[in-house]
């Protein structure tokens, strides 16, 4: 039998492109995850009005969730409700990376999507309650609502759904020659799901403008990545379609804001999808029906201890001399905007008879 041939490419002493990506594999693979903590390393500062921002934003998604689940034991909401607290810096952080006519498409845990996209919370809570008032006429309920004045294309009860959807509407921008990105949003859970790589050889295939954002809080309906995903790292499910991804401290909003304006500088040059997996953490359970007996209370005490996305802005707020009185005051300011927001939904009234018949169509 011949010997086999040596390659002329290593007599040279150079390596193959192979061998190349391989080593790069190996490098990234061996580069920690970053840990969450008090903020992330490396990431710009926020200005004091940035700061106050996104303050606010948080803490009008966590009041407004806290109220939902108050609502939802007195039987107020009726149906599944999925409780965003936690991971308010994610969507917050990357409504400022937009710009006017960018879109957003997520699942079902989307009550802060709406309110950071602008959607007003009387009309959120009025769909929560079943009420006329509501943005999908009271007939949504909490995981179906929409809203075309603020680009919002709908929370989605199915799995991953949402993903194949925000890959159109990104074939759509390009399409129409705008610069306008599609984010899509969806969980850990929903990242085994096929629909979605279809959608990434898709999105790169034809360089769509769609920034994938992987909402990874660990225990996707209630089991651990650890014992349902083969490859945990998210960021990397995108490199069999050449598609980049990055890991981001998604507790940090200075971070999600980071990696927000370099994934839509990517997409708006005309580069294709670009993957963000957000590191993040749900306090309550998957919905409001689940107790969450799959982990222990320290370990959720611990991640709000050291890591909480607001009190992270307010600590770095109170470090520059804004007084607590004042951080207090904003507090108090979205707290009356939330009960509000309740007592509307309580008293409006219900959809007509009259309404089961609109919007439906053969």
């Amino acid at each position: 039998m011949a010997a086999p041939k040596k390659s002329p490419v290593k007599e040279t002493g150079q390596e193959t492109p192979k061998e190349t990506a391989k080593e790069n594999r190996q490098e990234k693979a061996s580069e920690k995850a970053p840990e969450q903590g008090n903020g992330s390393p490396n990431v710009p500062e926020f200005t004091r009005e940035q700061e106050l921002s996104a303050l606010r934003d948080m803490l009008l998604i966590r009041r407004f969730e806290e109220k939902a689940g108050q609502l939802y034991g007195m039987g107020a909401i009726g149906g599944f409700c999925h409780l965003y607290i936690g991971q308010e810096a994610i969507v917050v952080g990357m409504q400022m990376a937009l710009k006017k006519g960018d879109q957003v498409i997520t699942g079902y845990r989307d009550h802060g999507h709406m309110l950071a996209t602008g959607m007003e919370a009387k009309g959120v809570m009025a769909e929560l309650t079943g009420r006329h008032a509501g943005y999908s006429r009271g007939k949504g309920g909490s995981m179906h609502m929409f809203s075309k004045a603020e680009n919002f294309f709908g929370g989605h009860g199915i799995v991953a759904a949402q993903v194949s959807l925000g890959t159109g509407l990104a074939f759509a921008n390009h399409y129409r020659g705008n610069d306008f990105v599609s984010l899509t949003y969806f969980g850990d859970g929903a990242a085994n799901q096929g629909q979605v790589y279809e959608s990434f050889n898709m999105a790169e295939l034809w360089k769509l403008p769609v920034i994938y954002i992987i909402e990874n809080n660990r225990y996707a309906m209630g089991t651990s990545v650890t014992r349902s995903s083969a490859q945990t790292d998210f960021s990397k499910r995108g490199v069999s379609f050449n598609i980049p991804g990055e890991q981001v401290d998604g507790m940090d909003v200075r971070a999600v804001k980071a990696a927000g304006d370099m994934a839509v500088a990517w997409c708006r040059a005309g580069k294709g999808p670009f993957i963000l997996e957000m590191q993040t953490y749900r306090y309550r359970g998957h919905s409001m029906s689940d107790p969450a007996k799959y982990r222990t209370r320290e370990e959720v005490d611990k991640v709000r201890h050291d890591s909480d996305p607001i009190e992270q802005v307010r600590n770095r707020l109170l470090a520059a001399n804004m007084s607590e009185q004042d951080l207090k005051a904003i507090d108090a300011e979205v707290r009356e905007i939330v009960n509000a927001a309740a007592d509307f939904a309580q008293h409006a009234p219900e959809p007509d008879a009259a309404e089961l018949w609109t919007d439906v169509y053969r």
